[in-house]
């Protein structure tokens, strides 16, 4: 009876490891896809930050890097990321008594487009956007840049991830 029950217990683990191959445990389903390409993305918004296009790139490439196997590569990758960033504004989101802004909005922008090589039905082009909110005293520098830019761009690449390997 021991032996019957390990033998299942073995089947069924087994089962589960194979079954579960072709996705990572952060939810990503890679199928067949061993290599990923994502291209630099270019700042083309009306108001550029410097720093912004090699940031969101890297953190992009840094996501599929550690939450799945893929080999990142620089040309003809299974996955495709490509695009540009072509939003980024402050806004003023709320207003004092004297007819001031309190908070302002930091708003960034990017249009993606994603080629799936092993399931073109996957592959589409859209945009995704994430702001971050700041008091109006504050000048978005600094401290308050980093923390801003560092917020939307894991918000921002997070959804891409999830809208490309884990299909959600």
């Amino acid at each position: 009876m021991k032996k019957l029950l390990y033998f299942l217990f073995s089947i069924v683990t087994i089962s589960t490891i194979i079954g579960c191959g072709a996705y990572s445990f952060s939810g990503g389903s890679t199928g067949n896809a061993e290599t990923i390409q994502i291209d630099f993305f270019p700042n083309q918004a009306p108001l550029v930050e410097p720093t912004l296009s090699q940031n969101f790139t890297q953190t992009l490439q840094d996501l599929f890097t550690r939450q799945t196997n893929l080999t990142l590569v620089n040309s003809n990758g299974d996955l495709h990321f490509e695009g540009e960033i072509t939003g980024y504004r402050i806004t003023p989101m709320s207003a004092t008594a004297q007819q001031t802004a309190a908070q302002n909005r930091l708003t960034i922008t990017v249009n993606v487009r994603y080629t799936n090589k092993e399931k073109e039905k996957d592959n589409f082009e859209k945009q995704f956007s994430f702001y971050y909110d700041f008091p109006a005293d504050q000048q978005l520098i600094g401290g308050t840049l980093e923390t801003a830019l560092e917020e939307i761009l894991e918000r921002i690449t997070q959804d891409i991830f999830n809208a490309s390997v884990a299909n959600w």
